[in-house]
């Protein structure tokens, strides 16, 4: 599989933007903002601890609870598909996570022509953490406590990482593995929840007949953040069938290997080569758009709008 190098699809709605978003100076909460206005989706910025949220709701739900009426989908069990909008800094972000932003866009578009409407998509601020930062610092585990507070404790979330470049969808088991390093009471619960979000999504695929499919662990992400504040969800990313192949069989050889991968403790040159180039290419300067497969762009889409229907 060879990466697409015309830019002829950054010209269809809703990618027209794309490149600018991905400039190393470019003010991405704007760019996104007007974005989303001029795409006249229903939306609204929650600040959170100094983070700032994009929330996007089907047309017609009131998106301002202050000027009457509960938050939309208070004690009720919607979908949401999130995906952050920061970028490691140096970082052109072009996989991480400028692509599947995008890629949320488009899908909210289509969710809002098939009248779909049980579903909330949340950009999160503050995935990428500074040297010395820990999870508690990331955004999304401060939005997790607020969607807790709004009675949102039911909902179905799917978090979408580095969906830019490949055709094999990896539904992450990265969760498991933070579980299991973790007793806190309420866990069991967060595992039953886990294990029917995962459900839902491998039942999504067969029944799109995605038969490029791999449960493996993943990079750190949204999910440490939520799972943290109190909210289990369920990751999913891509890779090449290149790349994702060998590291299944890796993981078969070598199954510690997933404890390395997740704690992020790969330093030694001999050890990292074996992680899927992909990855080693996100939070780099080397995350340029030159590495993405927009032609497999709607499968991603696709499988969005299908997690959202009951």
């Amino acid at each position: 599989m060879k990466p697409q190098t015309s830019h002829t699809w950054a010209k269809e709605s809703p990618y027209e933007r794309f490149f600018d978003f991905i400039k190393l100076d470019a003010d991405r909460f704007t760019i996104l903002s007007e974005h989303i206005e001029k795409l006249g989706l229903n939306s609204v910025v929650i600040p959170i601890e100094g983070n700032k949220h994009f929330f996007i709701f089907p047309k017609g739900k009131n998106i301002r609870p202050s000027a009457g009426g509960a938050f939309p989908f208070k004690k009720q069990s919607p979908v949401i598909l999130n995906a952050h909008y920061d970028r490691a800094p140096g970082s052109p972000g072009a996989n991480d996570n400028s692509a599947a932003v995008f890629q949320l866009l488009k899908t909210a578009l289509r969710l809002g022509d098939q009248r779909l409407d049980n579903w909330i998509i949340i950009f999160t601020d503050k995935e990428e953490l500074k040297t010395g930062e820990g999870i508690q610092n990331q955004g999304s585990y401060s939005l997790a406590k607020k969607l807790l507070e709004l009675e949102l404790s039911n909902a179905r979330i799917f978090n979408f990482d580095a969906c830019g470049t490949g055709d094999t969808f990896i539904i992450s088991s990265t969760v498991d593995y933070l579980l299991k390093k973790n007793e806190r009471p309420g866990f069991n619960h967060a595992s039953e929840t886990i294990n029917h979000l995962r459900e839902k999504a491998l039942g999504v695929a067969r029944y799109l007949r995605f038969n490029k499919l791999l449960q493996a662990p993943t990079p750190f992400s949204d999910d440490a953040g939520f799972l943290q504040g109190g909210i289990p969800v369920q990751t999913i990313t891509i890779l090449p069938s290149a790349e994702a192949d060998p590291f299944a069989l890796l993981l078969r050889n070598q199954p510690n290997f997933a404890d390395t991968l997740i704690s992020g403790s790969i330093k030694d040159e001999s050890v990292r080569h074996l992680i899927p180039a992909t990855w080693r290419y996100l939070n780099s300067e080397s995350d340029i758009p030159v590495r993405l497969t927009p032609e497999y762009y709607d499968r991603v889409i696709r499988f969005a709008v299908e997690l959202c229907r009951d």
